[in-house]
């Protein structure tokens, strides 16, 4: 209890007073905002600084899911996960899904504006909903937060995306995406669900079983790369079709994406 009381009093004495003993409490939360401001920027700065040379090692998706898969009978308590390099992850991987994901990656600065647009557009006259984050807003959501469809958590999302893409180079950020992304329940990454669906490393994956894991990445908990559908398959023979308009390889020095026909008439 002395230890409440005494902790109770210094807060007490923190409190900005006039010179008559008022309490000035307008300036006690202004001044405890802006320090919580500072503090905000300063951890989520500092992290996205790490992040950007180390490993991420658990996202709050994975604990979500965890536990998720803890209280559902049906449901293994599964995290496989294991961290590779850029230079270990495949680039006929990073093709697909960057032909199913995001074509505009390696020229947006975050955000797919006229996808956005689009998307706007539809989803006004539509019932089934249309997304366009990009694989920067889905890397900043995966690494920095939990899913929902909550205002704050998308204005959160932006600001994310907003520091990946000012303090990462586009190859730091599809390595993180390719290594937490999550491709069925309980697996997570590149290298777990190579391992796990094709017996074999990131890095060695053909054309055809990238294509087909990036088919399940708008739903991993619902699409299996075990047991791909026929949606999956044709998923998969467009994605592949696409790759091959990219000329089957990724330039991350000189952007390599193919010109859409309005931007040629540009």
């Amino acid at each position: 209890m002395n230890f409440i009381k005494n902790g109770l009093r210094r807060w007490y004495r923190g409190i900005p007073q006039t010179e008559t003993g008022k309490l000035r409490w307008g300036l006690y939360f202004r001044r405890l905002v802006l320090r919580l401001l500072l503090w905000f920027f300063g951890v989520t700065i500092g992290m996205t600084v790490l992040y950007s040379f180390l490993p991420v090692p658990v996202t709050p998706l994975m604990i979500i899911r965890n536990l998720q898969q803890a209280n559902d009978p049906a449901r293994t308590v599964r995290l496989e996960k294991d961290w590779v390099s850029f230079e270990n992850l495949s680039p006929k991987l990073q093709l697909a899904v960057i032909c199913a994901e995001d074509q505009e990656f390696l020229e947006h600065i975050g955000f797919d504006f006229e996808a956005i647009e689009e998307a706007y557009a539809h989803n006004k006259t539509h019932k089934r909903k249309r997304g366009a984050s990009t694989i920067s807003q889905q890397t900043a959501k995966n690494v920095f937060l939990w899913p929902s469809r909550s205002w704050v958590r998308k204005g959160l999302e932006v600001y994310f995306t907003f520091l990946i893409e000012l303090i990462w180079s586009k190859e730091r950020i599809m390595t993180v995406y390719l290594n937490v992304i999550e491709f069925g329940d309980g697996i997570y990454g590149a290298e777990a669900a190579a391992q796990r669906f094709f017996h074999k490393n990131a890095k060695s994956l053909s054309s055809h079983e990238a294509a087909l894991m990036a088919t399940v990445l708008p739903s991993p908990l619902k699409r299996n790369i075990a047991r791909p559908s026929s949606l999956m398959r044709r998923r998969q023979a467009w994605i592949l079709s696409q790759m091959r308009m990219w000329g089957g390889k990724i330039d991350y020095d000189e952007p390599n994406t193919p010109r859409k026909p309005e931007k040629l008439r540009k």
